[in-house]
């Protein structure tokens, strides 16, 4: 695959960028060069290779899953402007 003038300038134009003749000519050997790379990895098999997230073997920190009441539901409401039974009380919006 290779790119032309005319598409670097359609490109430029959808990415609303200002791009003169003498850089589109310029970016038209850039993303030939770019695209040629690109069509060489096609050429490495990957056959049997499992997805990556990271070259270094990581496990997932993770914290306990337990449910719990958080212990202090008074300290929660106790800046709220209107509570009862630890529960924030709101004025009613809807009639």
């Amino acid at each position: 695959m290779s790119v032309d003038i005319n598409t670097v300038k359609r490109v430029a134009r959808l990415a609303r960028l200002k791009v003169s003749d003498a850089d589109a000519e310029r970016m038209t050997g850039e993303l030939n060069s770019i695209l040629q790379f690109v069509e060489q990895l096609d050429e490495v098999n990957i056959e049997g290779v499992e997805p990556l997230t990271s070259v270094v073997a990581q496990t997932m920190k993770k914290r306990a899953d337990g449910v719990t009441d958080g212990g202090y539901p008074a300290d929660v409401v106790a800046n709220a402007p209107a509570s009862e039974d630890n529960f924030f009380m709101v004025p009613k919006v809807v009639e």
